[in-house]
């Protein structure tokens, strides 16, 4: 016989959930054909066939996760050492079970046993399938699954340390574009304070600042949390900047962003404020980025105008940073640059790297 193992769906992305089936058992398949839809951590790939055959056995349902490099399918006749991009046919006798379980944090795979307490590999249908169970209740699955992890690592990991600031906006116009001159006034800051847009590599203990700004922009959905990245938002002008918000909102609401829209991020922007509760929050940094910023609701606040009380709207804002990485005085004076600029009148359309 001959197994078709779940190939890798992304970079280093360990496993994957079953979806839908497009193709029966005993049912004869051609090569490329979409056998079966597998959800990522961010993602739903569909997966073709690497031969023509009959498929003879289908290892799970959906709902039930894949480990990649475990069978996925089985097909009849022996085995030809057929190969395809997307993963390989291998020999019945060469199939070997991986024990040893992986869980996806942020853009690696962890082995870290501490963290993994409260799952449980569940055993179906005499077949191995792994559905990273709590004890009780409902299992954790998909998006939700990875935020769990990928803020378990972030508490493990990061010396999180967060400052907050107001910035007085009164004299905004009406037509101004929160969002937007969020994101100008960050970029303006990691342009002026760039330890802030950087990598911090545990292990090696090395901080890599990076010379562009690709922002992750915290989405939330039906479907959990996603942090699409925005490129190069520092050579994006304002209409830019808008286009690129709204494309990777509908791409993570229609589920249509493929892995590689969620990696290589440098620093992140979270908009908590927009759901109309909450000033200030204590946003979690998850490595190897070293910031993000949160931005809280805007309000109408009395403030200290000219020597007198005046009510003004005014953004709070919240920067959370791994001290690992920055000093405190270097993260004040990228917060105090973001309130600078969100505090002009108008912000320049475009900045240059």
């Amino acid at each position: 016989m001959k197994y078709f193992k779940l190939p890798d769906l992304g970079e280093g992305i360990p496993e994957a959930e079953i979806v839908q089936w497009h193709v029966r058992e005993g049912e004869t398949v051609q090569e490329d054909q979409i056998i079966v839809s597998m959800e990522t951590a961010k993602a739903v790939v569909d997966v073709p066939s690497p031969c023509e055959g009959v498929v003879i056995r289908q290892f799970g349902q959906p709902g039930d996760l894949i480990h990649t490099g475990e069978s996925l399918v089985e097909f009849e006749g022996e085995d030809d050492d057929t190969g395809t991009v997307v993963g390989s046919i291998q020999d019945a006798g060469k199939t070997t079970a991986n024990d040893d379980e992986q869980f996806f944090i942020g853009a690696a795979p962890s082995t870290d046993k501490a963290r993994d307490i409260a799952v449980k590999r569940r055993i179906t249908g005499g077949r191995a399938l792994q559905s990273y169970e709590l004890e009780s209740g409902e299992p954790v699955r998909g998006v939700r699954r990875e935020m769990l992890h990928s803020m378990a690592r972030a508490n493990h990991e990061v010396a999180a340390v967060t400052l907050f600031a107001d910035a007085d906006i009164h004299q905004w116009t009406d037509k101004q574009d929160l969002t937007v001159r969020v994101i100008q006034a960050l970029v303006a800051a990691a342009q002026e304070v760039p330890v802030l847009n950087a990598w911090f590599d545990e292990q090696s203990e090395q901080i890599e600042v990076k010379g562009s700004v690709h922002l992750g922009l915290a989405v939330d959905s039906d479907h959990g949390l996603f942090v699409p990245i925005m490129r190069d938002a520092q050579n994006l002008g304002a209409d830019e900047i808008r286009e690129q918000i709204n494309g990777l909102k509908a791409g993570v609401h229609q589920r249509k962003l493929g892995p590689e829209a969620f990696q290589g991020g440098t620093i992140s922007v979270s908009n908590f404020g927009a759901l109309g509760c909450g000033r200030y929050a204590t946003p979690v940094v998850v490595p190897p980025s070293v910031a993000i910023l949160g931005v809280g609701s805007v309000d109408d606040q009395v403030v200290a105008w000219n020597g007198q009380p005046a009510v003004h709207k005014v953004i709070s804002l919240s920067l959370s940073f791994d001290h690992r990485a920055a000093t405190g005085g270097e993260a004040a004076r990228f917060l105090k640059t973001v309130v600078q600029h969100l505090e002009l009148k108008n912000m320049t359309s475009h900045f240059q790297s």
